[in-house]
């Protein structure tokens, strides 16, 4: 089994829950970097996804299987910039079922979490449903995620 290294970003909206989830990591035993921010209000959310996912998308290899987690105030922004990023698919996480699902069917490298008005209780839940589950290696699947990556 490869080993986990995960990415962490976020802007000032979710700069919080980003210092959680790093403490969760430690728990788990994963290696993480945090690529910022600092809790700055104001800073750029497109600044962290761009980092996160350049790093996800350049370090995924067959030894390290690298993974993003980025935190906004919805998780909708970091997913749109991070997106852009070549062979990133990043998902939102805002239920078990799409987290799980995101993973298992869409072989999801980088999560994206609701940083505002969400419990952080679900949202480290999620994390370790994302860091747990594993992509099914079913040749649909295989063959959607090819269409993606021709397009």
């Amino acid at each position: 089994m490869k080993k986990v290294m995960v990415y962490l970003g976020a802007d000032h909206a979710g700069f919080a829950l980003k210092e959680k989830i790093k403490k969760s990591l430690i728990s788990y035993g994963i290696k993480y970097e945090d690529l910022g921010g600092r809790g700055i209000k104001g800073d750029d959310y497109p600044d962290f996804a761009f980092k996160v996912a350049r790093k996800v998308s350049k370090e995924r290899n067959n030894e390290i299987d690298a993974r993003g987690i980025l935190i906004c105030g919805t998780g909708t922004g970091m997913v749109m910039a991070a997106n852009k990023i070549k062979g990133i698919r990043a998902a939102v996480g805002y239920d078990k079922y799409s987290v799980v699902m995101g993973r298992h069917d869409n072989d999801a490298n980088v999560l994206c979490l609701r940083g505002k008005k969400f419990s952080s209780r679900k949202n480290l839940k999620f994390v370790k449903l994302f860091l747990n589950e594993e992509f099914s290696d079913e040749e649909r699947h295989k063959r959607r995620l090819r269409m993606i990556n021709n397009n």
